[in-house]
């Protein structure tokens, strides 16, 4: 299984050390930053979008807050992004919710983000007639074809 990563400065510490913790069980695709310079979170946000996107793969992004990356990875069509904050949180929006990217604030524990992360790709999408249907409306108003 491949995951791809992404974080801006701030999430630059605990991105690497999940890349370390990851790298013997999952292909991880790091699409930066590179460094703890200073850097805009959007640029990593909507390039790990792109990524899960046309590749069909787990995403995780790290950012000051969480917030900030993942509002820009949900701006990439296709992306169900959620910025969790427990294994419980992470449970709901793979099972409720189909999320292809977890999103988390680089302030997190490296063992709860490692506890988040194992829950996330390990917990698959319930294929419940609802969360179908609610999730084919946030594709359709993507799309401008859904009305509220």
């Amino acid at each position: 299984m491949e995951i791809a990563i992404a974080s801006d400065h701030r999430g630059y510490v605990l991105k690497n050390k999940i890349i370390e913790y990851y790298k013997n069980k999952y292909e991880m695709t790091d699409l930066g930053t590179y460094s703890e310079e200073s850097c805009d979170y959007p640029d990593f946000g909507f390039a790990l979008g792109e990524y899960v996107r046309e590749n069909n793969v787990f995403g995780i992004a790290i950012c000051g807050s969480g917030i900030g990356i993942s509002i820009a990875c949900n701006k990439v069509k296709g992306i169900r992004c959620a910025k969790v904050e427990n294994e419980s949180e992470a449970y709901y929006t793979r099972n409720d919710n189909d999320a292809n990217v977890v999103a988390f604030s680089a302030d997190i524990s490296f063992e709860d983000a490692i506890k988040i992360i194992d829950k996330f790709i390990n917990t698959p999408f319930s294929n419940i007639e609802r969360h179908i249907r609610r999730i084919n409306k946030i594709s359709m108003y993507e799309e401008g074809k859904y009305e509220c």
